[in-house]
């Protein structure tokens, strides 16, 4: 059976579930590259997953805060009752930083991970945090937009993300 291919840019709200899902793969990945180091140290299969769970959140992740901050919580702070969400879910963004300022340099290079009980407290730190982040837009904020974005709303937020992502549509 073949993959269900991703939603486009005409879908900005599936395609943000989307990205909430391959989030938490790498996530996942992250602690079993915890695991890895533990049990095989750093060789080649646990700097490739390091390369790749770094380039990820260093682009998609990236982006993925930008769609929301820029184009997606904008557009739903006409809604007063989403106003304790969207500082919550801000506030995640903010928390997520430092953590991600901690982790980023020691998957960049991973040779120079050297207390590997510190990196599993912060991989765990920064999944839970993630984890909890993602299920909250994912059963009240995906909900909320769905009923409140209009379609020329929607092609919007989706031509914004194309534009970050270096997408002509």
């Amino acid at each position: 059976m073949l993959p269900t291919p991703a939603p486009g840019f005409d879908q900005p709200l599936a395609l943000l579930r989307a990205c909430h899902e391959r989030l938490l793969r790498q996530c996942a990945t992250l602690e079993k590259f915890v695991v890895h180091l533990r049990a095989q140290g750093l060789d080649a299969e646990a700097r490739q997953a390091a390369a790749e769970v770094h380039r990820y959140f260093t682009t998609a992740g990236r982006h993925h805060h930008e769609d929301e901050e820029k184009d997606l919580f904008p557009l739903l702070r006409a809604d007063p009752q989403l106003a304790p969400l969207l500082a919550e879910l801000e506030s995640d963004h903010r928390r997520m930083e430092p953590l991600w300022s901690q982790l980023e340099p020691l998957l960049a290079a991973p040779e120079t991970i050297g207390d590997i009980d510190a990196l599993a407290d912060l991989v765990r730190d920064f999944n839970a945090l993630y984890a909890e982040h993602i299920k909250r837009e994912n059963s009240e904020l995906l909900p909320r937009a769905e009923q409140l974005l209009t379609e020329p709303l929607l092609v919007v937020i989706g031509a914004r993300m194309a534009r970050r992502r270096g997408v002509t549509l």
